[in-house]
């Protein structure tokens, strides 16, 4: 027998079974896209996932993605490693207390400055994809209100805020336009200052003021593990009410706690679902979204 007009033979079959595989793929989808269709959702993107070309890309085209089969993307993002690199080159110390950037105000002028930039990059990205994308501070509109934080130690750590309000209106006419609002966490005081927000606790706070249907958040880990050395111990579901015993038993340490207390917070404000995952797996937010087994952690309250 002639091997290789055996195996010229089989290569249409085996295309075909690519393609039906592809078409499982849509079908699985399906379901979800119908059930989700109109419904909102905030995107809190940041870390790693920003600061790789390519993974950027799969992310920006993952929201575009979602913006065509009729949901409601909200793109909050942070920048850190970029404002990390620019006071570096100004000879800046960088510090943190407790998780937070202390800001004093030459700090704030960098942040503001960085995250304008990062900003606009995205809005450009998101574009030349084929989505419709505008630029958004906090601090436009007043759409990001807060006051001074004070850590419970009373710590002074500069122009960070506490978010008091989200004056939603401004975003609520871009998405119902077919239009994705990309935010940067900006925050007014009423002494007029600008202060740096904490881009989880912002992006679940506009989750809660517009009650959206999911909070998503992209982080550098795939969610919460039982063991932080161990990829594979994910846990793919947990409800509010297993929060406290996690942190209690140090499943949930560190920048996870943040995140967390985001989550529970959104949901006891009636977001449907909330979710951590892994920004630099690529198209994870279609595989955590469109998919029956998902890639991360979600939260639910019971």
């Amino acid at each position: 027998m002639d091997k290789t007009l055996d195996k010229s033979s089989k290569e249409p079959f085996a295309k075909m079974e690519d393609i039906i595989r592809k078409a499982d793929v849509l079908i699985e989808a399906l379901p979800y896209i119908q059930s989700f269709y109109d419904k909102t959702i905030v995107i809190k993107y940041g870390g790693a996932a920003m600061t790789d070309p390519v993974i950027r890309r799969d992310v920006l085209e993952d929201i575009v993605f979602l913006s065509y089969v009729g949901m409601r993307p909200i793109l909050v993002h942070g920048g850190g490693p970029f404002i990390n690199q620019r006071l570096e080159e100004i000879g800046k110390e960088v510090k943190f207390e407790k998780g937070f950037r202390v800001t004093d105000e030459e700090t704030m002028e960098v942040v503001e400055d960085v995250l304008g930039k990062v900003n606009r990059d995205i809005v450009r990205e998101i574009i030349s994809l084929g989505g419709s994308a505008i630029s958004l501070s906090g601090k436009e509109d007043h759409l990001i209100e807060v006051k001074k934080y004070i850590p419970e130690e009373g710590v002074d750590i500069g122009f960070v805020g506490d978010i008091t309000k989200i004056n939603g209106d401004v975003i609520q006419k871009m998405i119902t336009s077919d239009i994705i609002p990309v935010i940067s966490p900006i925050g007014i005081g009423k002494d007029s200052f600008t202060y740096n927000v904490n881009a989880d606790n912002a992006a679940a706070e506009i989750s809660r003021s517009l009650r959206a249907h999911k909070l998503m958040l992209l982080t550098n880990v795939r969610g919460i593990l039982k063991d932080l050395n161990d990829p594979e111990s994910l846990l793919p579901h947990v409800e509010t009410s297993d929060i406290n015993g996690l942190i209690e038993k140090k499943v949930i340490v560190g920048g996870m706690i943040p995140k967390v207390k985001a989550c529970v917070r959104a949901l006891e404000r009636g977001v449907k679902k909330t979710h951590i995952i892994d920004g630099k797996i690529p198209h994870g937010l279609l595989l955590e979204i469109f998919t029956d087994s998902g890639i991360g952690t979600e939260i639910v309250k019971r």
